[in-house]
């Protein structure tokens, strides 16, 4: 059932938008359970990585119905809505915008009919080599003779990939998989379905997270961890970089596509991935909390009190602490019910800024030299009017701490920064970004000790957005015009 009644929705902090995930996925193979409930509270819990539209897809065997709208998930479904949703297998997802616009059309999971039934699919990350794809589906098209009008166009990545496998369909939905996965290049976790089984696939370099858990009468595969643990589901596995996995009644299977070249998302470390998920077998709490004990040890300061911008920073200024001796306070409430919301905020309120979302403790940080502990820098806008509420509210000096390093390059494989003439950092000095967001001090973790943090390789994270290092190809136009954009040189 497709509602066609989408709506936009609004940042409330549209003056700096901060960085922000593609997509969450999730998929359930769960006969005699509630599959579409589960999907639903397995998105509630992936609700960070896409705030924009949610949707799933159910099957009963026979037929695919799929339902998915503008807004958050609690705005989509209602009790009616999931128990329509009949059947034993399911996949849902929730969405960020990165490439194609934020309309309900790009809503997901997408839908094909196909030679053999009926295929929804749904896509966390972005492909780079887009323009390569749409020649080969034109190409395919014109060699069945496809007319004009029943072409399948394309206005997303997702949309694109759904419409190649849908044209490769007719052996099965696994052979149009093995056909297209080993032409694609970027990020994907995919979650995608027909009549009778689920599947999932992510990329050979693993960029964003995908794993694979175990119900008492199912499978799961999940964005996140913490999708796992919201429905009752054992962690398993990670789904391995460049692996299928095919769920039905005979069970899980494996196979991979391509050969695995692991480069895991650095950024889902410092601020995309919930804090109580596990990624290469660390929880994201644990790894936030040391890196916020290398930020002390790398640019310690002079302050009567550590406090975290909520909820981010909030493991990173625990570390802080620690290893610095300063005490740990909370001088900042967060709104939790400020995000996306279809209400526009007046002039007025807009003009407020960041008090929308935090609020200071006037009584905690009066007089109070601060260490502020925060995740990253993207434009600047939220720090300076975060500076400037703390000293208005008493603040003595506010020293600013930042456990990233400094972010310089766009993201092309699934986080929405802002384009590299935007960010802040490309051009500027560490003391100028300083000055310009009017603290006392700022002090960027290093990229070493970021790494070193994390426990994991240098050589297996991607650290494209700090060090321009783009481990798949991109385009080499688009990474051309980011370099001019900052340098004002012309071609």
């Amino acid at each position: 059932m497709l509602r066609p009644d989408g709506r936009l929705n609004h940042d409330l902090d549209g003056d700096d938008k901060g960085p922000k995930d593609a997509c969450g996925v999730f998929g359930v193979w769960a006969p005699g359970e509630e599959v579409a409930k589960l999907t639903y509270y397995g998105l509630f819990a992936l609700q960070h990585r896409g705030q924009e539209s949610a949707g799933i897809s159910v099957s009963d065997g026979d037929r695919i119905m799929v339902f998915k709208d503008m807004g958050l998930v609690s705005q989509v479904f209602d009790e009616p809505t999931l128990n329509s949703l009949q059947g034993h297998l399911a996949i849902g997802h929730c969405r960020y915008s990165t490439t194609g616009a934020s309309v309900w059309s790009n809503a997901q999971p997408t839908f094909r009919a196909t030679a053999s039934g009926g295929l929804a699919l749904g896509h966390n990350g972005n492909l780079t080599n887009t323009e390569e794809l749409e020649a080969w589906l034109a190409e395919r098209d014109a060699s069945h003779r496809v007319p004009h009008k029943e072409r399948m166009d394309s206005t997303s990545d997702t949309s694109l990939v759904t419409a190649l496998m849908a044209t490769y369909a007719e052996g099965g939905l696994h052979e149009a998989a093995m056909t297209v996965l080993p032409r694609l290049r970027g990020a994907f976790c995919f979650v995608f379905m027909d009549e009778r089984a689920i599947y999932a696939a992510r990329d050979p370099q693993g960029i964003r997270p995908l794993v694979l858990g175990r119900l008492e009468r199912g499978w799961v595969v999940a964005s996140e961890t913490a999708a796992l643990d919201i429905i009752g589901a054992t962690f398993i596995r990670e789904v391995e970089p460049g692996e299928l996995v095919t769920i039905d009644e005979g069970g899980l299977r494996s196979e991979r596509f391509a050969e695995a070249d692991p480069k895991g998302c650095l950024f889902e470390y410092v601020y995309l991935a919930r804090p109580d998920t596990l990624i290469n077998n660390r929880r994201i709490h644990a790894v936030r909390v040391e890196i916020g004990r290398t930020l002390a040890l790398e640019c310690p300061a002079d302050a009567d009190l550590v406090i975290p911008t909520p909820e981010s920073g909030i493991p990173s200024a625990i570390g802080f602490a620690e290893a610095s001796g300063i005490p740990y306070g909370l001088g900042l409430v967060r709104n939790a019910y400020v995000g996306r919301t279809f209400i526009q905020p007046s002039q007025t309120i807009r003009q407020l800024g960041i008090r929308l979302k935090l609020n200071p403790i006037r009584d905690v940080i009066a007089g109070k030299r601060l260490v502020v502990v925060d995740d990253s820098i993207v434009r600047g806008n939220t720090q300076r009017a975060l500076v400037k509420m703390l000293r208005e509210a008493g603040a003595a000096e506010v020293h600013v701490r930042i456990s990233s390093p400094p972010v310089e390059w766009p993201c092309f494989y699934g986080i929405d920064f802002a384009t590299r003439a935007e960010l802040i950092a490309p051009g500027l000095t560490v003391d100028q970004i300083c000055r310009s967001i009017g603290a006392d001090s700022l002090g960027y973790i290093s990229l070493e000790g970021l790494v070193a943090s994390t426990g994991i390789g240098y050589r297996t994270l991607c650290r494209a957005c700090f060090d321009g290092q783009y481990p798949v190809p991109v385009p080499p136009g688009k990474v051309q015009s980011m370099r001019l954009e900052t340098t004002g040189e012309e071609s």
